[in-house]
């Protein structure tokens, strides 16, 4: 394990979130990341890093299969601006680079934002290190994360 996976496990421990935390072999894409997995990309959650216009961030976990609804996530977080950071300021908030990106051992403890269709699944995400994948039910990620559930996403290509 590399020092990225290695905080991600120590933090769902810490947790008390059972995590797996295996290699794999290198993507070039979600679908790709699905299809080596065996996986469907909604079985993939995508930890988005979202940025506040305070400057305070925050994390928007999504099915692989959707994107954030802009509108929805905004009326959920009670802010009327939000962006994507640029890749150097995600790391810099998160300690992690985009591809490998969780909340799990994330350098500050952002309040996290879970869509409502992860619930109830077992799924794969970053797991803090390219070429690992951590599995997780989402059940015990939402609570170990003190994480609000919302419908926050529309189907990818809309909004």
């Amino acid at each position: 394990m590399t020092s990225g996976t290695n905080r991600v496990r120590d933090d769902a421990e810490r947790r008390g979130i059972p995590i797996e935390i295996v290699e794999r072999a290198p993507a070039t894409s979600l679908e790709h990341a699905a299809e080596l997995l065996g996986i469907t990309p909604a079985e993939i959650v995508k930890s988005l890093v979202v940025k506040r216009s305070d400057g305070n961030y925050l994390f928007a976990l999504v099915p692989g299969d959707r994107q954030i609804s802009w509108p929805k996530l905004r009326a959920v977080v009670g802010v009327n601006k939000l962006r994507m950071p640029e890749a150097g300021l995600a790391l810099d908030a998160t300690g992690f680079a985009r591809g490998t990106i969780t909340p799990l051992g994330s350098s500050t403890a952002w309040p996290v934002f879970a869509d409502e269709r992860i619930a109830g699944k077992r799924v794969s995400m970053g797991s803090g290190d390219h070429g690992y994948t951590a599995w997780v039910h989402t059940d015990d990620l939402i609570r170990g994360l003190d994480a609000t559930v919302a419908d926050i996403t529309t189907e990818t290509g809309t909004d």
